[in-house]
């Protein structure tokens, strides 16, 4: 029986790819730069403050949140976000266990 060639890796990695992925595009860093100024959760201001269509921002809110930087909570129409602070403090600590073994000089 073939498996999926990611699920060849650990955890750890997926993780870590999952994250990088979600983090991979301007507009997810632009919305994430947003929700962490305003430290609170924000609804539908965030379509205003970006230069994209309420789908594109919907979509790359759909991103994040699937990712686990962002928590959301949908209520009918209104949709609220903020950023997952857990999610932020795994990414921090599985990059610098990913730095702290890439020190070694190489050649």
């Amino acid at each position: 029986m073939a498996i999926h060639k990611k699920e060849a890796f650990g955890a750890a990695e997926q993780e870590l790819a999952a994250m990088a992925k979600a983090l991979s595009h301007p507009a997810r860093v632009a919305i994430l730069k947003e929700l962490a100024r305003r430290q609170s959760c924000v609804c539908g201001e965030i379509v205003e403050v970006m230069p994209l269509a309420q789908s594109t921002v919907s979509q790359h809110l759909k991103e994040l949140l699937s990712a686990g930087l962002i928590k959301g909570t949908v209520d009918g129409v209104k949709s609220c976000y903020c950023i997952n602070p857990a999610a932020f403090q795994r990414l921090e600590s599985i990059l610098t266990a990913f730095v702290s073994n890439t020190k070694e000089q190489c050649c």
